[in-house]
């Protein structure tokens, strides 16, 4: 990637998208952070400010933007079970719609634009490890309908403007990410379970906790957003970015009480509906067109966000303090 130049983030002020600000930043770029705040928060770009290549914009990609930039990063849409479902139809919304406006305007600017895909896309899998070839097990009426049909849909628009329109494409499928910046209220198993830890509470694991889960850090997945970025013209993926290390649910949280030295139990509650049962990336392609893999194993990436965490919950608790 050329130096020097402007390039679009949407969901810039999100947990992924506010790392991507400061990776574009530090190799020299003009970034145009865009975001609507439904799941960003302002804390995470706060200390970019003063950068005078920094931009941000408020705005919701559900509506068109005009802007004139060289490269868009499309991350925008909640990402989380307790966010996503919080308006299902918005999500929806976001993902196809949001899709169609960014893909319009890249295809405006004849700039090359990148995809924030999912693992989600593959469902609750049949198929173990899940390779991009495996085309998923997903159901378009559950509660999750709303982002993995979603973010199927937004894949396809992506690629029918390749073929219609010739767009320079990049689709990433991005497996469980973690790492400091992300929303301590998400819902997610890792914040979660840190949370729950440093505060004394009970632990709460689904079912037995004998579900799987792939654990990549944020710092792993960002360079790999970058590598696929950068991938000869003509290579679209979509690529899985993720750690191929597979833990059970109750592995991690065991793990986190060890690295906390919490005393908090371990509770269990019924599964969630199409919660699914395994979720392992297949990274052949990252690891052979993309020369990426992941570094960071996740006992090193857990003691990094919770750390984080408990910086967070110190200062929260500071200023509840009378």
């Amino acid at each position: 990637m050329a130096t020097g130049r402007r390039i679009l983030v949407t969901g810039g002020a999100g947990f992924l998208g506010s790392h991507l600000c400061d990776r574009l930043l530090s190799a020299g770029h003009e970034v145009l952070c865009v975001d609507n705040f439904f799941t960003g928060r302002r804390q995470n770009i706060v200390h970019l400010f003063e950068n005078r290549n920094f931009e941000l914009l408020r705005h919701d990609i559900t509506h068109p933007l005009f802007v004139e930039v060289d490269e868009i990063y499309n991350l925008a849409c909640p990402a989380s079970p307790i966010h996503y479902q919080f308006d299902p139809v918005q999500t929806t919304k976001t993902s196809v719609l949001g899709a169609i406006n960014m893909l319009g305007l890249a295809k405006r600017l004849k700039a090359k634009i990148f995809q924030a895909s999912t693992s989600e896309v593959y469902g609750d899998p049949s198929v173990h490890p899940q390779p991009e070839a495996y085309w998923g097990n997903v159901s378009t009426t559950g509660p999750r309908a709303c982002y993995d049909e979603g973010k199927r849909c937004a894949e396809t628009l992506f690629f029918d403007y390749h073929r219609q329109h010739h767009l320079d494409i990049k689709v990433v499928r991005i497996f469980n990410t973690y790492g400091p910046r992300m929303h301590p209220k998400d819902g997610r198993v890792v914040s979660n379970f840190i949370v729950q830890a440093l505060q004394g509470t009970p632990i709460t694991l689904y079912g037995e906790g004998l579900q799987t889960r792939s654990f990549c850090y944020v710092d792993d997945l960002i360079e790999g957003f970058i590598r696929l970025m950068d991938s000869p013209d003509g290579f679209t993926g979509p690529v899985n970015i993720g750690n191929p290390c597979e833990f059970t649910i109750k592995q991690l949280a065991e793990l986190v009480i060890d690295l906390t030295g919490s005393r908090s139990p371990l509770v269990h509650e019924p599964l969630p509906a199409d919660d699914p049962k395994q979720r392992q990336p297949d990274i052949k392609i990252a690891r052979e067109v993309l020369g990426w893999e992941p570094t960071i194993q996740l006992r090193e990436g857990l003691i990094n966000t919770i750390a984080y965490f408990d910086d967070l919950l110190r200062k929260t608790d500071n200023l509840k303090a009378p």
